[in-house]
């Protein structure tokens, strides 16, 4: 059975173009780190769960507050390491003051035997498309890709349908 996450990429419309709302990981791995640290909120599909019911449920539990609205399919990537992430897109808002993140519990430093919590989300923010390019997990780059594929459909075409931008086979 592959690992499959399942994340939503919020975007808006601004003066001069589209802004995405990315995440920077809490924890000791990700301290410290900017380029290419940054992601879509995201998370494992539980048993019985649809990607979209994980996708929204992760947004909730990492955010704060459940997204306003239903995201549309928008692609699938695999990650570096093998997981499989089905994104979705949402056009809205979300004050990065109000991030209220859920957090874990790990064992550090590692080999102590001291457990500490971390939150799952340290930050986040709101990026133009170019300069999310530069801030966001290598691996997740396609995202952005069919998120501005799809909109530049709907601009053209004047409608929009689910982002054609896999990079291999469904999960």
């Amino acid at each position: 059975m592959r690992n499959v996450s399942a994340g939503i990429l919020l975007y808006r419309r601004v003066e001069g173009g589209i802004e995405v709302l990315l995440i920077r990981p809490g924890g000791p791995f990700w301290r410290g780190r900017d380029e290419g640290a940054w992601m879509i909120p995201k998370g494992g599909i539980d048993a019985g769960e649809t990607a979209l019911e994980a996708a929204i449920r992760e947004f909730e539990e990492e955010m704060g507050s459940a997204p306003a609205g239903t995201p549309v399919p928008l692609c699938t990537v695999r990650q570096k390491g093998g997981k499989w992430v089905e994104a979705f897109a949402l056009e809205g808002e979300f004050d990065p003051a109000a991030l209220s993140s859920n957090s874990f519990t790990l064992e550090y430093p590692p080999r102590s035997g001291q457990y500490r919590d971390f939150p799952e989300v340290e930050e986040a923010r709101w990026f133009g498309l170019e300069e999310a390019r530069a801030k966001m997990l290598a691996s997740q780059l396609p995202i952005l890709d069919a998120l501005a594929e799809r909109l530049s459909r709907r601009t053209d075409a004047g409608t929009g349908g689910a982002g054609s931008a896999d990079t291999g086979s469904p999960p």
